[in-house]
């Protein structure tokens, strides 16, 4: 997985790893780094989209690749930063990575792919030109 060929801006945002958070392993479950991809590709998109394209448009996941690089543990503050790579008419490869913020350790890298649906059909569509450019090229 190449992550750096970068299309759009990137996002980051930073949350505190929690007591909940941890597996029997004594570090961050791995379901909860997707539910982290998740979380910073929806805070991405009403952080950059108008109000008009978050009420008409919606995203669903076709597929997640995770690769796992270290451990995340209790009171770690991670960060995770996202940006859309290729954009095709229905599919948006959307890349994610998450590091720790004390010494930039890369925790996990995330490659999934996006499609945009009809928020009230739930069919999928061709988001308008100027929902394109806002992240990808």
């Amino acid at each position: 997985m190449n992550l750096h060929l970068m299309s759009s801006a990137p996002f980051e945002m930073t949350i505190s790893v929690m007591l909940g958070e941890i597996d029997e392993q004594n570090h961050v479950n791995n379901a909860v780094y997707l539910r982290w991809v998740q979380e910073v590709a929806t805070a991405h998109w009403r952080a950059v989209a108008s109000a008009e394209a978050q009420e008409s448009i919606g995203w669903v996941v076709l597929r997640h690749e995770i690769d796992y690089n270290a451990p995340a543990r209790v009171g770690d503050d991670v960060v995770l930063r996202t940006w859309v790579g290729e954009a095709t008419r229905l599919r948006f490869k959307r890349f994610t990575e998450i590091r720790r913020s004390s010494d930039g350790e890369l925790l996990s890298t995330t490659r999934t792919i996006w499609c945009p649906i009809n928020a009230q059909t739930g069919r999928p569509i061709r988001l308008p030109p100027e929902v394109r450019e806002q992240f990808s090229i």
